[in-house]
């Protein structure tokens, strides 16, 4: 027994250290930093909370954080009904059903970078071209504003992501037991009966993974949100984590960008967190 202990924290080792200086030390640092006035390279003076109470009051940074919590409630939302729709109809009984699953998970295999530059291709010049030829105003300039810019990086996420939450309902689906399927279908039972009494409730745990892995990759979106809109116009587009590189790297103000790192990371945190509660408590209920 001691052996096997010893031999698991041995295997153990090397990802908690990759972990501890990689995560957890650049955090606490950072942490630290963002009460200083620290440039990158030093920090000469103890801000106490400064850095705080000013990201408070910057108008673009609340904007962004508006932004992003719009992306990913819309984002949860039209991902999970997706994924969910996908994986019931690959788990159907028909020929095609590899072929389906390869070709709904491919786009999650392509870098968000490449994404956004052919979805930007497909939003300026397609839907331009389009929009002259049939005379619909609304498909030109689509990035152009606020509101279609959100709706550009919520189809270009949805259509990346869609494949990858299906993978996770398929894992639930096809461990549902097919004698209650086939005794509710004997008792009569409808298809969208046999969803809502059998299939939703066995496949609530899928949910509240699901959610979790949405939720936190929509709040920390960066790289689409770079190459198909770079917070355009005039920064309406602008999500969090667009927003404190900006800050860092741009502006060269790197503890009052940690500072903003911090506050993201709490939203985040309780987020996700108060997700997976209410999921969990809703998986006993069912």
């Amino acid at each position: 027994m001691q052996n096997k202990s010893l031999s698991f924290w041995l295997f153990l080792t090397p990802v908690i250290l990759g972990l501890g200086v990689v995560v957890v030390i650049p955090f606490l640092y950072g942490f630290i930093y963002s009460f200083t006035n620290w440039d990158g390279l030093t920090a000469t003076k103890f801000l106490g909370l400064q850095n705080y109470i000013e990201l408070f009051q910057e108008e673009e940074f609340m904007t962004s954080i508006w932004f992003t919590v719009k992306f990913a409630v819309v984002s949860v939302i039209l991902l999970n009904v997706f994924g969910l729709g996908l994986a019931l109809i690959v788990t159907r009984q028909i020929k095609s059903n590899n072929l389906l699953r390869t070709v709904f998970f491919m786009p999650n295999l392509i870098g968000g970078l490449i994404l956004g530059f052919i979805w930007q291709f497909i939003f300026v010049s397609v839907f331009g071209d389009v929009g002259n030829l049939l005379g619909i105003e609304g498909l030109t300039g689509w990035l152009s504003t606020a509101e279609t810019g959100f709706w550009g990086l919520v189809i270009l996420t949805a259509w990346q992501m869609a494949g990858y939450i299906m993978i996770i309902y398929i894992a639930y689906l096809e461990n549902i037991p097919k004698d209650l399927i086939e005794a509710a279908k004997i008792d009569g039972a409808n298809g969208f009966q046999r969803f809502k009494n059998i299939t939703f409730p066995l496949v609530a745990p899928a949910f509240t993974i699901s959610m979790f892995l949405t939720l936190s990759m929509a709040f920390k979106i960066y790289d689409q949100n770079l190459s198909l809109t770079n917070g355009g116009p005039a920064n309406k587009t602008q999500m969090v984590a667009m927003e404190i590189v900006r800050t860092a790297f741009t502006e060269n103000e790197m503890a009052y960008a940690q500072a903003k790192a911090v506050i993201f990371f709490l939203i985040v945190a309780v987020v996700a967190l108060t997700q997976v509660y209410y999921n969990k408590k809703r998986e006993v209920e069912m």
